[in-house]
Formats: structure tokens, sequence, C-alpha cells
């Protein structure tokens, strides 16, 4: 459990962040253009949660869900960075942490 400790935290860290970009777009005055980056943020937040106690309790399907896990903080950190924002520069930087992590975990099954 000690060894993954480390992946524990930075998904909870994206999944924070993720949630603190959804609020942030929430209030933005172009909410309407923020839509997309609102569904995957939530999306990713979601996953990062889940990645995080399937690591957490050691899981046997762990690995499988971190593969997963990589896809969407990909996909989400794609979307975030289309905007100037520093909630989603901030967004986007935590969920390409968490997907190079998410990689380098499943990696060394």
């Amino acid at each position: 459990m000690q060894r993954h400790a480390e992946h524990v935290q930075i998904c909870f860290d994206c999944a924070a962040a993720c949630e603190q970009c959804v609020t942030a777009c929430l209030q933005e005055e172009h909410v309407m253009m923020m839509r997309d980056c609102i569904r995957l943020c939530r999306d990713c937040a979601d996953f990062c949660k889940m990645c995080a106690s399937l690591t957490a309790r050691n899981s046997e399907y762990m690995m499988d869900f971190m593969v997963l896990c990589a896809e969407v903080c990909d996909a989400c950190a794609e979307e975030c960075s289309k905007h100037d924002d520093e909630h989603c520069r901030a967004c986007a930087e935590a969920c390409r942490r968490c997907a190079d992590d998410c990689r380098k975990h499943s990696a060394n099954a």
C-alpha cells in the first residue's frame, strides 16, 4: 500500500483541480462556451476519485482502471488547454500529471 500512497494523492489532487475548474467555469460569463470543459472535468473528477479508491484498497482492477483514468485525464487536459483561464491551466496540469502517473503505475504492474 505504501508504494501506491503517492499515486492515490495525485489522483485526489487531480479530482480537486477538476472540481475547482468546474466551479470556476460555472461562474464564467461565457459559461455556455465552457460546456465541454465542465462535462469533462466532472467525468475526470469522478474517474480520479474511483482510481484513488481502487488503488487505496489494492483492488485487483486498479491497474486496468488506471489505463482508463489516464485516457479521461488526457481528454480533460486537452479540453482545458483550449482555455486561457488560470483554473483551466491548473486543471490541465493536474490532469497531465495524473495521466502520466496512471500510465507509469499500470505499466509497472
